[in-house]
């Protein structure tokens, strides 16, 4: 297992939890990103941002956040 900002650009992984309070799950939870979800790293950039594609969908994930989302 290994955080979301350590996953290399193009490839696809697991969603497996998210540490941190009610208001990072809710607000990871509101933008699809739940346990058991595929997401492809489509870009990473040292300590900015993450770019991920949740189905149709694409986002920046910030790095400290990127770093409380466990992935497989």
């Amino acid at each position: 297992m290994m955080t979301l900002n350590n996953v290399e650009p193009g490839k696809e992984v697991s969603l497996v939890s998210i540490s941190g309070g009610r208001g990072i799950i809710s607000r990871l939870s509101s933008m699809g990103l739940v346990p058991g979800v595929k997401i492809t790293v489509l870009s990473r950039n040292g300590h900015g941002p993450v770019m991920i594609s949740n189905k149709e969908s694409r986002l920046a994930i910030g790095n400290g956040m990127a770093q409380k989302i466990s992935v497989v």
